[in-house]
């Protein structure tokens, strides 16, 4: 992987309302879920764009506006990342835990510094993030301790990551969600430009065109061109994505890299999973889990009790996104800024 220090774009909120929780003002850094590929789609762009169109990225939303509010609503300070390639030089790196959990921790270490702000400078910080978002809040959460020690985190949600890409792309595969693995393709070969000559190879001619297209979309125009199409039909042997990715030494060497779970958190964390989300897989997050435990993480498993929802459709996935990141989540974390005993960990 390319280690080259880059620019990432970002933006700070400063709330009005007064903190009227324990101590100083705390601030959330927001890992946003699926935005897109296109530089449209990058978060400082879609939070002021509840719903729009563009001419290059499609339909284009600022669908976490609410839970940000939520956070300003209570007196918390927010920062959220657009991620390595979203409005900056280069593709967006889907799915790349490393590069999204330094995104997420370099806003946290850029925004304690603007001035002109309330935002106290060595106040305590917190990781917030759902799908894509819990997959990079999680990331961040095991990464802070040696990669920004001078931040104060004092805990992290985590909603629905994809905790493993492999188990993650199976998943997904045939469902409403089948091009988002475009994305997947299009940030590798931008961070590994050797894997270009393999993927190519093993793309026929409309996986190609899956591959230029997703590289300007936004999710919806993806999920509405892609959606329910199954990724065998995008090979040249009528092998899934994945198993084209798992066929060759460098790509599976790649794709092996894509896990969360190397380290446990210092930081108090809580895993959102939705047992029968028909996007995200809850089995690899609940393995972390066990695993930080047995490491002497403090981090609790939430499971969803939602049923199964039109498989295939998003709706699961969609419906444990207001269950958990506009409900659960925020006041999770409100109790850590304020001291509160974490109960229910690792039980």
């Amino acid at each position: 992987m390319n280690h080259t220090p880059i620019a990432v774009t970002g933006t700070v909120l400063d709330p009005l309302l007064p903190w009227t929780g324990r101590g100083p003002r705390p601030l959330v850094s927001v890992a946003v879920g699926t935005q897109g590929e296109g530089d449209e789609c990058a978060p400082s762009k879609t939070l002021t764009t509840p719903v729009g169109l563009s001419s290059s990225a499609g339909i284009i939303a600022g669908y976490e506006i609410v839970v940000i509010n939520w956070l300003l609503a209570q007196g918390m300070a927010v920062v959220v990342t657009d991620y390595q390639g979203l409005g900056t030089p280069g593709l967006h790196t889907w799915l790349n835990p490393t590069a999204e959990a330094h995104a997420v921790i370099d806003a946290a270490r850029a925004a304690r510094h603007v001035p002109g702000t309330r935002i106290p400078a060595n106040g305590p910080v917190g990781f917030f993030g759902y799908s894509q978002g819990g997959q990079a809040a999680a990331a961040s959460g095991q990464l802070a301790g040696s990669y920004a020690p001078e931040l104060h985190v004092v805990g992290t949600f985590s909603g629905d990551g994809p905790f493993d890409d492999r188990a993650t792309f199976e998943h997904m595969d045939g469902t409403i969600a089948s091009g988002y693995v475009g994305y997947f393709l299009n940030g590798m070969i931008a961070d590994e430009p050797a894997t270009r000559k393999v993927i190519e190879r093993g793309l026929n001619t409309a996986g190609k065109a899956m591959l230029r297209a997703t590289s300007t979309q936004c999710i919806f125009t993806t999920g509405l061109r892609f959606g329910g199409v199954p990724s065998r039909t995008w090979t040249t042997t009528g092998q899934s994505i994945t198993q084209m990715l798992d066929s060759n030494p460098l790509t599976r060497s790649y794709l092996n890299k894509m896990r969360v779970g190397t380290a446990p958190p210092q930081a108090p964390i809580m895993v959102a999973v939705g047992d029968n989300d028909d996007v995200v897989p809850s089995g690899p997050a609940k393995a972390v889990v066990r695993q930080w435990c047995a490491r002497g993480a403090t981090a609790v498993l939430n499971r969803s009790p939602l049923p199964t929802l039109a498989v295939g459709t998003g709706a699961g996935h969609i419906m444990n996104l207001v269950l958990q990141e506009s409900l659960t989540g925020p006041t999770w974390l409100r109790d850590r800024f304020n001291g509160i005993p974490v109960r229910n960990a690792c039980v």
